[in-house]
C-alpha cells in the first residue's frame, strides 16, 4: 500500500459523480455505435494515442480484458484519464460523428468501462523486467512521474520517488475536481501502477532541502524531474492576507483531503477565468455556498476555462463579472474577509476611471495560475529554463547529461493525459540513455 489512508468524512466526500458510470448494457450499445476508422482522429487528438477503435470493439464483441490491455498499454493512467481528461476538446471533439452531426462516441466514458473493470477484477497486464542494476531518481509523485516509473520498471530499471508531500498522486489525488475522481480513487490508481514492483517512494523529502541534486547523482544513474507546478499566484493588492482569502490550488487541496468548515460563508468570488477558477467555483456551490462569482479581467470568449465546464457551471447557478479585477480586500467586524474591492476594465482590458464596485464575500479563492519550479533547476550546467519551464527536446531529454524531465514542469502546465505521455517518453528516452543509445 503506497498511498497514504484518507480521511473518509473529508469535505469531498459530498460530491456525486458528475458523468456517472455506463452499465454493461449501455457501453456494449455505445460501443457498437463506432464506425473503427482507419484513420482515427480520435487517436491522433489523444496525447497518448491509444488505439480507441480497437479497445472500443473489444468492447462491442465482450472482450473487457483484452480492452483494457489496449489502454493501458498505451496510458497506465487510463483510469484517471477516463474520468478527468477533457474529451470534449480531445477525442470526442474529433470524432468523425461531430461531422455528421450526430452525438460523438463517449470515449470516456467507454475507457472508464473498461479499466474500472480491469481494477475490480485486479488484472495485472505487466511485469518488472529483469534487473538492469541501473536506477533512476524521480522527482514529485504525480502523473508524469508515475508513468515514468512503470515505464522504466517495465525495462528493469529501480526507481525511487521523492516527494515532499505526504500523499503520492499529485494533482490527481489533491487537485482534481471531485465531481470528476476523488482523492481514494486516485489512492487506487497509485498502488494498481505501483503494483507493477520495485518502486520506492520517499515522501516528505523536497529536494534542495533534505536532499541534494548533487546526492541524487551519486545515488542514482538518471533523474527525471516532474515536480509540476509551484504555490498559487499572487494578487498583491491590499487585504490579500485577511483570512477567508485563498490561493485556489491550495484551497482545493484542502477540500480534498479533510473536513472544513464553511459555515457562515453565504458569498465566495472566486477570481480568475481558467480551468481551475471553474473547478473552484462549482466546487464553492457544491459545498453549499449560496452566492457564487467568478470574477474574470476578460469577457466571456477570452477566458482559457473550457466552454463546457462554464456551462456546467452556470447551470448549477454560477455567475460572473467580467472586465473586473480584484484591486483590494475589505474586513468585516470579525476580522476576516468581507468583502472584494473591484475595478471594471474596458474592451483593452484597462481601468475604466469611476467604475468600481464591492462583491460580498466571505471566502475568496484566487485562481490566477501557479509559480513554475523551473527555478529550482536552473542552477544546474546544461538545463535551460525558459518562462519557468524547463526545456528539453522531443522526448524528454535536457541540456544535463542523465536529467530528463516532463509534466507540468515541462508544459506550464496542461492536462494529466499530457503529464503521462511526457512519462512514459521520457521514460524510454532514460532507457535508451541507460543501454547507450542516447
Amino acid at each position: 500500500m503506497v498511498s497514504t489512508p484518507l480521511d473518509p468524512d473529508r469535505a469531498e466526500s459530498v460530491f456525486a459523480d458528475f458523468k456517472g458510470e455506463y452499465t454493461r448494457e449501455q457501453a456494449t450499445l455505445e460501443a457498437s455505435r463506432c464506425l473503427y476508422c482507419s484513420d482515427p482522429p480520435c487517436v491522433k487528438a489523444c496525447p497518448t494515442h491509444i488505439d480507441i477503435p480497437q479497445f472500443i470493439r473489444k468492447i462491442a464483441t465482450g472482450n473487457l480484458k483484452g480492452s483494457a490491455r489496449t489502454i493501458f498499454d498505451a496510458n497506465i493512467l487510463g483510469m484517471s484519464c477516463a474520468r478527468v481528461c477533457p474529451v470534449e476538446t480531445l477525442c470526442v471533439g474529433d470524432c468523425v460523428y461531430n461531422l455528421l452531426h450526430v452525438p460523438p462516441i463517449q470515449i470516456g466514458k467507454l475507457q472508464r468501462y473498461a479499466t474500472d473493470r480491469a481494477y475490480a477484477e485486479q488484472w495485472r497486464f505487466f511485469e518488472a523486467g529483469a534487473d538492469t542494476g541501473k536506477t533512476v531518481a524521480l522527482l514529485g509523485a504525480g502523473p508524469a512521474s508515475l508513468a515514468c516509473a512503470h515505464e522504466l520498471r517495465r525495462r528493469g530499471h529501480g526507481c525511487t520517488v521523492y516527494e515532499k508531500r505526504p500523499v503520492v498522486g499529485g494533482l490527481n489525488s489533491t487537485g482534481v475536481a471531485p465531481y470528476k475522481m476523488k482523492a481514494d480513487r486516485a489512492a487506487d490508481e497509485v498502488d494498481w501502477v505501483l503494483g507493477i514492483g520495485g518502486v520506492e517512494v520517499v515522501t516528505g523529502v523536497e529536494v534542495g532541502e533534505q536532499v541534494s541534486f548533487q546526492e541524487l547523482e551519486a545515488r542514482h544513474d538518471a533523474v527525471f524531474l516532474g515536480m509540476g507546478l509551484g504555490p498559487d499566484t499572487r494578487l498583491r493588492v491590499p487585504g490579500e492576507e485577511l483570512p477567508g482569502v485563498h490561493g485556489a490550488v491550495d484551497f482545493i487541496e484542502e477540500m480534498k483531503l479533510t473536513k472544513m468548515n464553511l459555515a457562515g460563508v453565504k458569498h465566495a468570488v472566486v477570481v480568475g477565468g481558467g480551468n481551475t477558477a471553474l473547478d473552484a467555483v462549482r466546487e464553492a456551490k457544491g459545498l453549499g455556498v449560496g452566492h457564487v462569482v467568478m470574477l474574470y479581467r476578460g469577457d466571456e470568449a477570452a477566458m482559457s476555462g473550457y466552454a463546457h465546464e462554464w456551462a456546467a457551471a452556470k447551470v448549477e447557478g454560477v455567475r460572473a463579472e467580467w472586465r473586473a479585477v480584484a484591486v483590494g480586500f475589505e474586513a468585516g467586524a470579525d476580522g476576516r474577509v468581507a468583502g472584494v474591492l473591484c475595478q471594471r476594465l474596458d474592451e483593452k482590458r484597462q481601468p475604466i476611471a469611476g467604475a468600481t464596485f464591492t462583491l460580498p464575500a466571505e471566502l475568496v479563492l484566487v485562481a490566477i495560475g501557479q509559480s513554475k519550479l523551473g527555478a529550482m533547476v536552473q542552477s544546474l550546467t546544461g538545463i535551460e529554463v525558459a518562462g519557468g519551464r524547463v526545456v528539453t527536446d522531443e522526448r524528454g531529454a535536457t541540456g544535463r547529461k542523465g536529467y530528463f524531465a516532463g509534466g507540468d514542469c515541462r508544459n506550464g502546465g496542461k492536462e494529466v493525459v499530457n503529464a503521462a505521455a511526457e512519462g512514459k517518453a521520457a521514460a524510454q528516452a532514460i532507457h535508451a540513455y541507460l543501454t547507450g543509445g542516447l
